[in-house]
């Protein structure tokens, strides 16, 4: 019986990031809003799956008391995904060590060479153990059937893979849920893909940029991936950013800030929709934009702590 936890649902810096005045930091402060860096637990009965474990882990982990981990899933090298990975050590602080298992953490190869440099020790010390998985190729963790597959994050990124994962749904039988990651395209994307329960799909903007240097993925190009992957029930947008431009923003000049290519825009109309920039900005926004073009499928913007049950 398959549960998903939003741990975290922000982009690599959290939001509202530190020391930043935009329109969208001061709404969230505002509301008093705080996307952690994203990461999602999902359980199945009595085992856990941690998908990514950024900065943010120890709050992450203590605030939603996760009481263990059973094994772990990294999506790729960028420290937002695992450098919280030393977090892992109390678990097995806290009992004898003839109790504890190491943790397996499922990576790739290509980001198990980033990975080791920093967290060789904690295999030494029995914390963890490394496990290389291979892009289209099947493994099983406990309850979960797990699919790896290749996205396209950029050159910074060469391991980078998102997952589909086999879990029991609480009705009975099967549940499958996709969680993409960091991307900014899915190569040949695979047919195993298609018609799953549930898509986790990051949302780094609300437009695409001119310029797409971190090749993360925008909600403005997120619709076509939904429309392809056609999900049977909710998709859930995570890993939001505060790098849109809000017209007439004085902080439009900050670094941060990417230009839009050709911004979401209501049928027949020649402005734009307006830039979120709390919870419920995003959800309105996304759902006018799905009722005004008529698409179909759910779409639900993810916050820090919800929970949902396949």
């Amino acid at each position: 019986m398959m549960d998903i936890t939003f741990l975290g649902t922000g982009g690599a810096w959290g939001v509202p990031e530190i020391n930043c005045d935009c329109a969208i930091c001061r709404e969230m402060r505002a509301k008093g809003e705080r996307r952690d860096r994203t990461s999602i637990l999902l359980a199945d009965n009595d085992a856990t799956l941690l998908i990514d474990c950024g900065p943010d882990a120890r709050e992450q982990l203590r605030r939603n008391k996760v009481k263990k981990i059973d094994a772990v899933l990294i999506s790729h090298e960028h420290n937002d995904h695992y450098i919280g990975l030393d977090e892992l050590f109390v678990y097995k602080r806290v009992l004898p060590n003839e109790v504890f298992s190491p943790i397996p953490v499922y990576l790739t190869h290509e980001t198990r060479l980033v990975v080791e440099v920093r967290f060789a020790y904690l295999e030494e010390l029995g914390v963890i153990k490394f496990k290389e998985i291979e892009p289209g190729q099947w493994f099983r963790q406990g309850p979960f059937r797990i699919f790896p597959f290749k996205t396209d994050h950029g050159t910074f990124a060469k391991g980078s893979v998102g997952f589909m994962v086999q879990g029991t749904r609480h009705s009975g039988g099967n549940a499958r849920l996709l969680y993409t990651s960091d991307f900014a395209e899915i190569p040949d994307m695979p047919t195993e893909l298609v018609g799953c329960d549930i898509v986790i799909m990051q949302s780094f903007w609300l437009n695409e940029p001119v310029d797409n240097r971190p090749k993360h993925m925008s909600f403005q190009n997120a619709i076509g991936y939904i429309k392809r992957l056609k999900p049977r029930g909710e998709t859930f947008l995570v890993h939001m950013g505060d790098a849109d431009r809000v017209p007439g923003d004085p902080a439009n000049h900050m670094a941060k800030k990417y230009e839009p290519k050709s911004p979401l825009k209501p049928p027949l109309e020649k402005d734009p929709y307006p830039i979120p920039g709390n919870q419920v900005q995003w959800q309105n926004t996304v759902d006018q934009i799905l009722r005004d073009h008529d698409i179909s499928y759910a779409v639900t913007v993810a916050q820090d702590n919800l929970t949902v049950r396949i």
